[in-house]
């Protein structure tokens, strides 16, 4: 399986880190020239959009040869991604205003977008923490990186690319990393997880893991934007920009421990994971205004993405249950009506009488419905081979 590993660099001088940024804004000005000719001439291949537009971006924008290919290749890859969410229906049905105003320009590229880099214009030296990387004003070799323990053992088997980027000044390499995925074990039971905004998580087995420290961390963030958006100063702008991504790296961080420890329960305890497949959930559900916000501003997809890739990891299960009338069904006696759940928090069975914490009633249904469709082999299992 394919995991990413990031390091950050630290330039010795203004000098190093001005060609770094200036790399950044040489590639992808080329990218955008070359993204026009692939547009308007339909040229989504690589071999062919190479042949077009390689002597032209080199001679241009200043690009080394393998500076260049990566070039084009992103291009590729960039209509390839917009192709298949155009299949998907990602941007809207065929006719859309929003579909047919993606289709009618060519994909554009931010100066600070992240540039591939390969091997031969890139070298790792994980001995000394350095590495020596392309730019426009030439090789800069022995750039010290910095990262975590567990990044540095995972680079030691680092393969194919390295993606360079710039934010807020600061630059960052996010490596590629083709990490060995362990043999899946059979489940003795599914550990079933509720998602929520109130709760963010809650386990089959009760455990709650509440979601109020995260709501009063954003309503507290979003408080502060409305304050210095009435004012409007140069001091207010400063404070903006040290604002920025506070907030998502907290929830992201948060959803990498929640994440950890779901699937070390479900590992301790031989089970699987069974999940909610939430895809679509903001155009399904219907808020009411005050809870707008914290719907739209929740990262459900990160989170079950986070725990399918570490359950991966560990060789742990993961299976996706149709999420209807989950917090309507009663665990025990499988009556379902909508009367059922009394509150946000309490769920009555009208029928057999039992109460529960209504999120822990749900997640008791999840962990059914996904033994139930292990059993029948209603999902693609993990090879044991």
């Amino acid at each position: 399986m394919k995991i990413v590993a990031q390091v950050k660099l630290l330039p010795a001088s203004a000098h190093d880190a001005d060609a770094l940024a200036a790399t950044l804004r040489a590639c992808n000005r080329a990218a955008n020239a070359a993204s026009e000719v692939a547009f308007a001439k339909d040229l989504k291949r690589r071999n062919v959009l190479q042949d077009a537009v390689y002597h032209r971006i080199k001679a241009d924008f200043d690009l080394g040869a393998q500076a260049a290919v990566r070039t084009v290749k992103k291009v590729c890859d960039a209509y390839a991604t917009l192709k298949a969410n155009l299949r998907a229906g990602n941007y809207g049905l065929e006719g859309s205003k929003r579909r047919a105003k993606v289709e009618a320009k060519p994909i554009r590229f931010r100066e600070g977008a992240a540039q591939p880099y390969d091997d031969r214009i890139l070298t790792w030296n994980l001995d000394a923490q350095t590495v020596s990387i392309w730019t426009v004003a030439g090789r800069i070799k022995g750039i010290p990186f910095v990262c975590a323990p567990e990044a540095m053992t995972l680079l030691a088997s680092r393969k194919g690319e390295s993606d360079l980027v710039m934010r807020d000044g600061m630059f960052f390499l996010v490596a590629t990393i083709d990490a060995p995925e362990p043999e899946a074990y059979e489940p003795d039971g599914f550990l079933g997880v509720d998602l929520g905004i109130v709760n963010i998580a809650t386990t089959s087995d009760g455990e709650i893991m509440a979601g109020r420290q995260v709501n009063r961390y954003r309503q507290r963030k979003r408080d502060l934007r409305t304050k210095l958006q009435k004012k409007r100063t140069k001091s207010t702008a400063r404070v903006f920009k040290r604002q920025r991504r506070k907030e998502s790296r907290y929830a992201t961080q948060r959803n990498h421990i929640i994440a950890k420890k779901l699937v070390a329960t479900a590992e301790r305890t031989s089970r699987g994971i069974g999940l909610e497949d939430l895809s679509g959930i903001r155009q399904r559900v219907t808020a009411k205004k005050d809870q707008r916000a914290r719907l739209h501003s929740w990262a459900f997809a990160q989170l079950g993405s986070f725990v399918e890739y570490k359950a991966r990891r560990a060789g742990v299960p993961v299976v996706h249950v149709d999420p209807r009338n989950t917090s309507r069904q009663c665990s025990e006696c499988w009556h379902t009506h909508r009367s059922n759940r009394t509150s946000q928090a309490r769920f009555a069975c009208k029928s057999c009488g039992i109460v529960l914490h209504a999120d822990h009633n749900g997640s008791r249904n999840i962990a059914h419905r996904a033994d139930a469709a292990w059993k029948r082999g209603a999902v693609n299992r993990p090879s044991t081979a």
